[in-house]
């Protein structure tokens, strides 16, 4: 996983640049009204923001953590896909048996395996709502492009590619049954953790719960100019400023965790995982040319925030 140390200021103001100009001229006009006008009937009790405060930050928080669990759960998974990869590699090449095995058994692994490098890059392509088939000419011949192009989820119908050439490793006696039951296992793996990591996709939070949170958040920053200004006339401004740029930070943060396979800079870094099952996997078949993916990686999922 390729991360970068420093995040751009300006890419974490940028996500909030709207919220906080709003912020700033409300802030500003409470603090003309208060100290040009003297408009005093306009303070309230520092406790009422407060209280008001407390309950949002213990609602981030929670939020928080279960949008990291989603994260760390997509982490997880594309782990075992990592894991899964090689053991089917390996389980191929040793299979296999390598003594008296045809030219034609040869190039049975090679294109398997080539096939399961190419499969983890469609997933994550597909995961991101991006065209799985993307630069995918370097790991499958233009006959299996076109079969697997038929289907509507690509990822699955290169896995039961996988499976009819197991079968057809089994019929032309490379394998014994035995070792075909080993292989489907290992790609009823691969096909659970393609199936965790869609349901992560698909189930998103409820919007309610969303819509509340954020109308309580608002609801807080709109009083806590009226709380503060008695005491800190003008420099309520950039403190108010300050609180809601940290609020709308957390809240920024936790929607981005929530989504690990959106294309954003939160995302679980597919990209980089599909390139080190890549490299690891050709150097199982001695070819230590890595050939860099068609579609340049986005710059942004080296940022984590």
């Amino acid at each position: 996983m390729l991360l970068r140390s420093k995040i751009p200021l300006k890419y974490i103001l940028g996500k909030i640049k709207v919220g906080l100009i709003g912020v700033s001229i409300y802030a500003i006009v409470i603090a003309i009204l208060y100290d040009s006008f003297h408009v005093t009937r306009i303070t309230i009790p520092l406790s009422v923001p407060m209280i008001l405060g407390t309950v949002i930050s213990f609602l981030l928080g929670f939020r928080s953590n279960q949008a990291y669990d989603r994260w760390w759960e997509a982490r997880i998974i594309w782990g075992a896909i990592v894991n899964d990869s090689r053991t089917l590699a390996r389980q191929v090449l040793t299979f296999v048996d390598n003594g008296y095995a045809s030219s034609e058994a040869q190039q049975f692994k090679e294109r398997f395996i080539r096939r399961q490098m190419g499969w983890c890059f469609a997933l994550s392509r597909h995961l991101r709502k991006q065209k799985p088939l993307t630069g995918i000419k370097s790991y499958m011949t233009e006959e299996e492009i076109a079969q697997v192009s038929r289907y509507s989820n690509i990822p699955n119908a290169m896995l039961e590619m996988h499976g009819r050439d197991i079968q057809y490793a089994l019929d032309a006696g490379w394998i014994n049954q035995y070792q075909q039951v080993e292989l489907d296992r290992t790609l009823s793996r691969l096909c659970d953790s393609m199936g965790k990591c869609e349901r992560i996709k698909n189930t998103v939070f409820p919007a309610t719960y969303s819509l509340y949170m954020h109308f309580a958040m608002n609801l807080f920053i709109a009083l806590l100019p009226f709380g503060v200004i008695e005491y800190f006339g003008y420099m309520e401004i950039p403190l108010v400023i300050a609180v809601a740029a940290s609020f709308m930070l957390i809240e920024k943060m936790a929607i981005h965790l929530q989504d690990p396979f959106e294309n954003k800079p939160t995302d679980a870094p597919m990209t980089t995982i599909s390139r080190n099952i890549e490299r690891d996997l050709k150097q199982m078949l001695n070819d230590h040319h890595i050939i860099e993916d068609a579609e340049p990686v986005n710059h942004k999922q080296y940022y984590v925030l």
